[in-house]
């Protein structure tokens, strides 16, 4: 039976399709009552390459969380990425409508507007407007100006946009699978939500979220999301360079990365082996761990350099960056957080997802922080903080746009 004080979160992602279900109590905490999680088989990279198989993947992600929260969902909120998705900052600002030059709900409402009067071209769409501060007569760093006193309002407002078509197709294939999408969020935004403190959001952080077809990147910066971008690769280009040097099959591989794989360059493995099986699955001969290692470290650098060259492209110097923080099912890498913090230079740790209750061992795991992370940032409504919930505003148009493009 559905029942209307539930939230549930779509994570289709290249290797897994994950669905979360939570229950907000009447302390406004969320927890998680239920939680799916499937094999995908049909994205790449954040693309739709096969409906069926994608829709299979719901549905049976769907079917565990209901089964476990003993529940059945209607809605979803639906995790996107992808090279499809762009992002930019902007500034927008209005002068104060009331006599009483007091800045009221409604001056904020249009300063937001004002800023995300930008050229969109007609096969895209912004799937998010996010207030990062706020500015009254010049006063900078303001994050709530309702109230305040002044003549002009400003705000700076990160905007993400998305593919129409792409976007189009995850939707058809969650209608397929019976459920109706009433919110599409940037995958980045979620994990950041999930696994993220208020802390680090205003000092500045760097997160990584590694998957298996993507490396989605958020910048934090004075409480807000300044920079976000994707990489299109992730771990299983780890996995492939794995299968080729060590002539093994994919599955093989990917098993290997997970029992033996490690970046932490201070481990001493010379002299240690471990046997991998041929292609043909009938025989096996001894790998070097010291060699696997240097296929891993060797891809995640490069996926680093990528990041990098990104962040020196879009972050200026004044925009201080004290922590990095990796999270996705491709932070697990042993030694991995050693491996980034010696190459951004910057502390790094690995993110778990936080701010929810009901958390099994099996899903606090930086591999979900994603599809908690959608619940959390949907029953905020801000911008992904967690620690408030009565912000409607931006989820009114994204749930609007989801109409329009899928024509409900």
């Amino acid at each position: 039976m559905a029942r209307s004080d539930v939230i549930a979160g779509l994570d289709i992602g290249t290797t897994k399709t994950a669905a979360v279900i939570a229950s907000q109590s009447p302390q406004g905490t969320m927890d998680i009552i239920g939680f799916g999680a499937a094999p995908s088989l049909g994205l790449r990279k954040g693309v739709v390459t096969d409906l069926e198989e994608t829709v299979k993947s719901i549905e049976a992600a769907i079917e565990t969380a209901e089964r476990m929260a003993g529940v059945s969902i209607a809605t979803a909120y639906i995790g996107v990425t992808g090279e499809h998705v762009r992002s930019q900052n902007t500034h927008g600002i209005v002068a104060v409508s009331g006599d009483d030059n007091e800045v009221a709900g409604l001056d904020v409402k249009r300063v937001v507007d004002a800023s995300t009067i930008i050229s969109v071209p007609a096969d895209r769409q912004i799937i998010h407007t996010l207030p990062r501060e706020f500015a009254v007569d010049g006063q900078n760093g303001i994050t709530d100006p309702v109230g305040m006193a002044g003549g002009r309002l400003e705000v700076d407002t990160h905007v993400v946009t998305a593919g129409t078509s792409f976007v189009q197709n995850v939707l058809k294939c969650v209608h397929r699978a019976g459920i109706e999408p009433v919110g599409v969020i940037f995958e980045p935004l979620a994990s950041g939500a999930a696994v993220l403190l208020p802390e680090e959001r205003d000092a500045g952080v760097v997160l990584l979220d590694i998957g298996g077809g993507t490396t989605d990147l958020a910048v934090y910066w004075g409480g807000g999301v300044y920079h976000t971008w994707t990489v299109p690769v992730g771990g299983n280009i780890v996995t492939n360079d794995i299968a080729l040097g060590l002539k093994t099959s994919f599955a093989e591989a990917e098993n290997i990365k997970h029992v033996y794989g490690t970046a932490d360059l201070s481990l001493d493995l010379d002299q240690e082996t471990f046997e991998v099986k041929a292609l043909s699955g009938r025989t096996s001969r001894a790998a070097s761990k010291h060699f696997l290692r240097q296929i891993i470290v060797a891809r995640m650098t490069e996926i680093f350099k990528l990041v990098r060259a990104n962040l020196s492209e879009n972050c200026p110097p004044e925009v201080m960056l004290a922590e990095l923080v990796l999270t996705g099912g491709g932070s697990l890498l042993g030694g991995l957080d050693g491996l980034a913090s010696d190459y951004f230079d910057l502390p790094a740790r690995i993110g778990y997802p936080i701010h929810v209750g009901g958390l099994t061992e099996t899903i606090k795991n930086p591999a979900y922080a994603t599809a908690v992370g959608l619940v959390l940032f949907a029953a905020a409504g801000d911008g992904g903080r967690p620690e408030r919930t009565n912000g409607r505003g931006t989820w009114s148009r994204v749930a609007t746009w989801v109409g329009q493009v899928f024509r409900l």
